[in-house]
C-alpha cells in the first residue's frame, strides 16, 4: 500500500485502465474462442451424422480404390466383437501426413459409446499398415499441426441385408481445421489486443493528464500559498463538476484564511498601538506627578516654598485625576469586552434620557440651540446616495416632542453613551451651533445579533436603512429605536469617519489633548451599544457637521421578538475588535451621572 501511495495519481489511473482493458480483452478472447470451438464441434458432429449413411453406402466403391480416393473422412469397420475387419478410408492431410484417430484396440470399444460423438487423439501411420487386417501398428509422432490435431469420431452399428451380419464402424473427421480457426482467432486477439492496449495507453495518458490538469493547477496554487502568497486563488470551474465544487470550496476557504491573517495582522497592529497609546497616556500624568514632586522636594527649603507647594500639589492632583479617569475608562472597556460591564435587564425610558441629555448640553452651552424631534423615515426617502462614497442622506428632521420609547438596557451605561456624544459636541463645536436629537421607532428586517455585527463604518447605516425599507415593503420586521444626534460644527472628513470609534484615536497627532479627554469615550460608547445588541456609526450631517446614529432593539411590546444578549469578547478582541471602527474626535467617559443643569459631562 505504501508503494502504491508513492506512485503518482496519473500513473495509477493509466495502470488501472490498462489492467481493466487487459482483463476485458482476455475474457472476450477466451469466450469467443470457446464459442467458436463449440460451434466447430457441433458442425463436425452434424456433418458426421449426416454423412455416415452416404459413406457406408459407398464403402465398396471407396474400398475398391484401396483407400486412395481423396477424402476427409476416416472409416474403420469392426465386427460384432469389435475386432477390426478393415480400415477402408484414411485421409491424407494437406501437409501430406497420413493420420488416423487413436481408437480403442481391436476387440474393445474403450470409453466410446455407440452414437455419441467423441474426441480422440491422433496417430500417424503408413498407408500399408492402415490397410492391413486392422492390427494396430506402431505410430510415429509428427510435428505438423495436422498430425497433432485430435479427431472427432462417432461409432454406429451396421447390419447386412443378405445374411444379417452386424458389427460396428467408426467414422471420423480431423479437427485440424477447427484447431487452425481457433489458433487464428487467438493470434488475432493477441495482435488486436496489443494494438488496443497501446492505443488506450497513449489516449488514456493524454485524457487523464487533461482531466487532472485542474488538480495540477490546484497543486501549484497550494504550493504558492504554502510559500506565503495568500492572495492566490484556484482557477474557477463549473460548480456542477467535482473539480469545480472543490475549487469553489477552496477559494472560499482561502478567502477566509486570508481574511483571518489580515485580521490577525490588524489585531496585532492594533494591540501594539493600544499598548503604546495606553503607555503614553499613563506616562504623561505620571511624568507630571513625578516632576512636580521632584520640584517640591528641591524647593521646599526656599523662600515662598509653601505657595509653590500648593501649586505643585494642585498639579499633582490634576494629573492623578486624569490618570484615574484613564484607568477607569480602560477598566470599563475591559469589563464590557468580557460581557460583564452592562446589566441589560432594566426597563429604561429612552425618550426621558435623551431629554435629560439635551438639557445637560444646553446647560453647558446656553447659547446652543438643542432641538428634539424625529425623522420622517419612509421607504425610498432614506437611502444610500452614492455607493462609491457611502454617503447616507436622511429624511428631513421634524421638530416635536419625543415619543415615549422604553428599552431593556443598563441605564447608567446607556446614559454614558449619549453623555459622551454630547460631550464631544460641547468640546469640538462652536457653542452656538445647533444640535438636533431625534428618536424614531422603526421596523427592520435584520436580526439584533446581525445588527450588532454591522460595524461602525458609515456603510452600516445604509444596510440598516435598507433593512427598514425591506420591512416596510413586506410589512414585517423587528422593532428598533433609532436615535440620531446631529451637530452642525466643522465635521470630519469622509475618509476619517471609519476611525471615529477607535480607542485612543484623536485628530490631534501631537496628542497634546488640549481639549481634554482620554480618547476612549466613543470606544466605550461603541462597546456599550454592542452590549445592547445595537449598532452605532457616524455620518456627515447634510450642510456640514457630524451625525451619530444609534440603533437599539426594542422589547416584545413593540410587536417584535427580541432577545438581547450582551456580546462577550476576549481580552484580545477588546483591543483589536472592530468594536469600533474608530473616532476622529475623542471624548472622556464621565464617572458620575451628568446633572440635568450645568456641569461638564466629562469632567
Amino acid at each position: 500500500m505504501r508503494r502504491m501511495d508513492a506512485v503518482p495519481l496519473s500513473s495509477r489511473l493509466v495502470s488501472i485502465l490498462l489492467i481493466l482493458l487487459t482483463v476485458g480483452l482476455s475474457v472476450a478472447a477466451f469466450t469467443t474462442r470457446q464459442l467458436i470451438w463449440t460451434y466447430m464441434l457441433d458442425k463436425t458432429d452434424l456433418q458426421l451424422t449426416r454423412q455416415a449413411q452416404l459413406v457406408i453406402n459407398n464403402i465398396d466403391q471407396l474400398s475398391d480404390r484401396g483407400g486412395s480416393t481423396p477424402t476427409d473422412y476416416f472409416l474403420q469397420i469392426r465386427d460384432s466383437n469389435y475386432d477390426v475387419i478393415k480400415t477402408p478410408l484414411i485421409p491424407t492431410m494437406r501437409d501430406g501426413a497420413v493420420t488416423m484417430p487413436n481408437l480403442p484396440a481391436s476387440g474393445s470399444m474403450g470409453s466410446i459409446k455407440i452414437g455419441t460423438p467423441t474426441t480422440v487423439s491422433s496417430k500417424t501411420v503408413t498407408l500399408a499398415d492402415a490397410k492391413s487386417s486392422g492390427t494396430s501398428t506402431s505410430s510415429t509422432t509428427s510435428s505438423s499441426s495436422s498430425t497433432s490435431s485430435p479427431w472427432r469420431v462417432v461409432a454406429l452399428r451396421w447390419v447386412t441385408d443378405d445374411d444379417g451380419t452386424d458389427g460396428v464402424f467408426f467414422i471420423g473427421l480431423s479437427l485440424s481445421d477447427a484447431m487452425d480457426t481457433s489458433g487464428a482467432i487467438t493470434r488475432y486477439f493477441l495482435v488486436v489486443g496489443f494494438l488496443i492496449l497501446a492505443l488506450a495507453m497513449a489516449l488514456g495518458t493524454i485524457a487523464i493528464s487533461r482531466t487532472l490538469a485542474p488538480l495540477k493547477r490546484i497543486e501549484k496554487t497550494a504550493a504558492k500559498i504554502a510559500a506565503g502568497d495568500l492572495s492566490m486563488r484556484v482557477p474557477a470551474a463549473p460548480e456542477n463538476t467535482e473539480v469545480g465544487s472543490l475549487s469553489s470550496s477552496l477559494n472560499i476557504m482561502l478567502a477566509r484564511i486570508e481574511q483571518s491573517f489580515k485580521e490577525q495582522e490588524n489585531s496585532t497592529n492594533k494591540m501594539k498601538r493600544f499598548v503604546s497609546d495606553a503607555s503614553h497616556e499613563l506616562r504623561t500624568p505620571l511624568a507630571a506627578i513625578h516632576g512636580y514632586a521632584e520640584l517640591y522636594r528641591m524647593q521646599r527649603n526656599s523662600p515662598g516654598a509653601l505657595d509653590r507647594a500648593d501649586e505643585a500639589i494642585h498639579r499633582i492632583e490634576a494629573s492623578s485625576t486624569r490618570m484615574a479617569a484613564l484607568v477607569e475608562d480602560l477598566l470599563s472597556l475591559a469589563r464590557l469586552d468580557e460581557g460583564r460591564g452592562a446589566d441589560v435587564t432594566k426597563s429604561v425610558r429612552l425618550d426621558t434620557m435623551l431629554s435629560d441629555i439635551g438639557e445637560d448640553l444646553h446647560a453647558l452651552d446656553p447659547l446652543r440651540p438643542v432641538v428634539m424631534g424625529s425623522l420622517a423615515i419612509k421607504p425610498g426617502v432614506v437611502g444610500v446616495q452614492s455607493a462609491s462614497r457611502t454617503r447616507v442622506a436622511l429624511a428631513q428632521f421634524e421638530e416635536k416632542s419625543l415619543q415615549p420609547v422604553t428599552v431593556i438596557a443598563d441605564a447608567t451605561r446607556l446614559r454614558q453613551v449619549f453623555t459622551n456624544i454630547v460631550g464631544n459636541i460641547h468640546r469640538y463645536t462652536p457653542n452656538d451651533s445647533p444640535v438636533q436629537i431625534s428618536l424614531n421607532v422603526v421596523k427592520a428586517s435584520i436580526d439584533p445579533q446581525r445588527l450588532a455585527e454591522l460595524g461602525t463604518k458609515p456603510e452600516s447605516l445604509g444596510e440598516f436603512i435598507n433593512a427598514v425599507e425591506v420591512a416596510a415593503s413586506t410589512n414585517s420586521g423587528i422593532p428598533y429605536a433609532f436615535v440620531r444626534v446631529a451637530d452642525h460644527g466643522p465635521g470630519v472628513k469622509t475618509e476619517a469617519l471609519g476611525q471615529l470609534f477607535e480607542r485612543f484615536y484623536t485628530a490631534d497627532a501631537s496628542r497634546a489633548r488640549e481639549k481634554g479627554g482620554t480618547g476612549l469615550g466613543m470606544a466605550i460608547a461603541s462597546s456599550v451599544v454592542k452590549a445592547h445588541s445595537g449598532f452605532i456609526c457616524a455620518t456627515q450631517t447634510p450642510g456640514g457637521g457630524l451625525t451619530i446614529n444609534v440603533g437599539l432593539p426594542l422589547p416584545k411590546q413593540y410587536g417584535g421578538t427580541v432577545e438581547i444578549k450582551p456580546k462577550v469578547m476576549t481580552a484580545k478582541e477588546a483591543v483589536t475588535a472592530p468594536t469600533a471602527a474608530p473616532e476622529l474626535r475623542s471624548g472622556q467617559t464621565p464617572h458620575r451621572q451628568t446633572p440635568k443643569h450645568g456641569g461638564n459631562p466629562r469632567h
